[in-house]
């Protein structure tokens, strides 16, 4: 089992910045990708990052705002957020792409239980 678990939300001023991290634990798995995801009140859930071996992707909303990393050693994935928007405002969920070794031919899409980001005027 893979199990993700988010921090870094809070509140902040619009311009600010903050930086969420994933950190993921289990075994028996390997990971495809990873990215950051948000749902805002009476939004649907929207990607804002991902991250893979080779490449990021990032939502038009976010672009030159936000970066998506890794650190392998530690687990770890981040989202540094700068000039943070009250638009920005969301709950954001860390998203793991894994398969199982146990049944590699299905994708399993694995999500933390997310961290509030409120962004005020």
């Amino acid at each position: 089992q893979v199990r993700l678990v988010e921090s870094g939300g809070g509140l902040v001023q619009a311009g600010g910045s903050l930086r969420l991290s994933c950190v993921v634990s289990g075994s028996g798995f390997s990971i495809n990708a990873m990215g950051w995801y948000r749902q805002a009140p009476g939004k649907q859930r929207e990607m804002v990052a991902r991250i893979t071996s080779g490449s990021t992707n990032y939502a038009d909303s976010v672009k030159g705002r936000f970066t998506i990393s890794r650190d392998n050693a530690k687990n770890t994935v981040y989202l540094q957020m700068n000039n943070l928007k009250p638009e920005d405002t969301a709950v954001y969920s860390c998203n793991a792409d894994c398969r199982y070794y146990s049944n590699y031919s299905r994708r399993n899409l694995v999500w933390g239980q997310g961290t509030q980001v409120t962004v005020s005027s």
